[in-house]
């Protein structure tokens, strides 16, 4: 469920009322409470320059366990409560993809909530003109994953012309079913002809992450979807790859998936499988989306042909990174030594950085950030929505005594501080090293 949205006019946070659920998941909105969220500390007010209307192709979600709080005629904080006394569960959204959210629902949970599913929750209200509002920043201006580009009909008769050409590649039967599965966009994509290829080929990872989507260990969450069962070859691999450059402009082919572990693990794989791209095609952008633990490996890879780097990041201080991917076999500094090794081989780096309001908007977190990008002249930040029960990531954080800044406020000092800095949620098309940009 989703509405558009549309301009009009400035939205003021006292003249928006709440959004509630009750059991069933029926939505209403309560005029006699004002939207409420949780900025990772305290309950307060929206601010006006983090409220949006809810961009098109949200999506709406109820909480279980969790009674809405919305502010009343006072500015207090209230745990809502239908006309029998039954508290009304909180209602979220859960922003279109490009789209950041900026700070958390408000509510309180119960004692036997379950932990929530790995989604990124954003507050969800309604205007005066009863048009949906949340609390988010659009990122990234390029629309691959707009969900009204994405055509059923026309999905399924790319998916079928692709197995039927190539009824031998194992790779191109996994994206097929991760696209007719799972709705994922960077596979639909790839049978479209368009953008971003992905190229899955890790069967295992050397992190445990909090918020992995393919893999739980003891969590009490439940994975959104199945890794590969396979580890594709070099040809296979290749295959997919030569096929989407041949078809598009500015084509981007990526290692390194939801849908997979760590791309490095199979390090020797990947490097074969460049140096087959690049025999045939020097100019297509070949990436590699990684937990970026292997700094050898990654020299080898740029030395192969690798054209960009998107090293996936919490946080730049090591007491948190360790909290959340609690790595095997590798530590934080090789992380940030994969990074040198990148930028000295002349590649594009990005910061594949998970956004959580609260805690990624702390001081500390905002001035080691900084100091990252001052020391290794980052290319890009893709601010990428935290999937993971906002609870369950502020428990397995460190404590820190200083109070967050907002992310609109660090989106705006660390451009203001580093201009020549890009943001965005996608991997961008990069010109081959050595030739010159358009």
């Amino acid at each position: 469920m989703s509405r558009a949205v549309r301009a009009r006019g400035r939205l003021e946070p006292g003249a928006i009322s709440i959004v509630v659920a009750d059991e069933r998941g029926n939505v209403q909105v309560d005029e006699r409470y004002r939207l409420a969220v949780f900025d990772g500390v305290r309950t307060r007010p929206p601010r006006p320059d983090e409220l949006v209307r809810l961009p098109r192709g949200s999506d709406l979600f109820l909480l279980p366990g969790r009674a809405a709080v919305g502010l009343d005629a006072g500015g207090r904080p209230v745990a809502i409560r239908g006309r029998a006394g039954r508290p009304r569960l909180a209602a979220a959204a859960f922003l279109a993809p490009a789209w950041v959210r900026l700070v958390h629902p408000a509510y309180t949970t119960n004692h036997a909530a379950p932990t929530l599913p790995l989604f990124a929750y954003a507050p969800l209200g309604v205007a005066p003109d009863g048009e949906y509002v949340t609390c988010g920043v659009r990122i990234d201006p390029e629309g691959r994953q707009d969900p009204w580009r994405f055509d059923p009909e026309t999905i399924q008769r790319r998916v079928k012309i692709a197995l039927a050409e190539r009824p031998k590649n194992r790779l191109v039967r996994h994206l097929s079913h991760c696209a007719l599965t799972y709705s994922c966009r960077a596979a639909q994509n790839f049978f479209l002809g368009r953008w971003e290829a992905p190229l899955p080929t890790a069967r295992a990872c050397n992190s445990r992450c909090l918020g992995c989507i393919s893999e739980q260990e003891s969590t009490g969450v439940c994975a959104s979807h199945d890794r590969i069962a396979f580890v594709p070859t070099p040809e296979e691999i290749a295959e997919v790859s030569l096929v989407h450059a041949d078809h598009v402009k500015n084509a981007v082919v990526s290692f390194g998936q939801g849908c997979e572990g760590e791309p490095l693990v199979n390090a020797a794989l990947l490097t074969q499988a460049v140096s087959l791209i690049r025999r045939t095609n020097r100019e297509v952008t070949v990436n590699l989306n990684s937990n970026s633990s292997r700094p050898d490996a990654v020299a080898g890879l740029f030395e192969a042909g690798l054209s960009s780097l998107r090293v996936s990041l919490n946080s730049v201080r090591r007491p948190a990174y360790d909290a959340y991917f609690r790595p095997r076999g590798y530590t934080f500094d090789d992380v940030l030594r994969s990074i040198e090794v990148a930028k000295a081989a002349g590649g594009f780096v990005s910061l594949n950085y998970f956004t959580f309001p609260g805690f990624t908007d702390r001081p500390a977190e905002v001035d080691a950030l900084e100091a990252l990008i001052e020391r290794t002249h980052l290319d890009m930040i893709q601010w990428r929505n935290l999937n993971i029960d906002p609870e369950l990531y502020l428990k397995a954080m460190p404590p820190d005594e200083g109070e967050p800044i907002g992310l609109v406020a660090e989106l705006k000092r660390l451009k203001k501080r580093f201009p020549a800095l890009r943001y965005g949620y996608f991997n961008p098309p990069v010109p081959a090293r050595g030739a010159p940009a358009d």
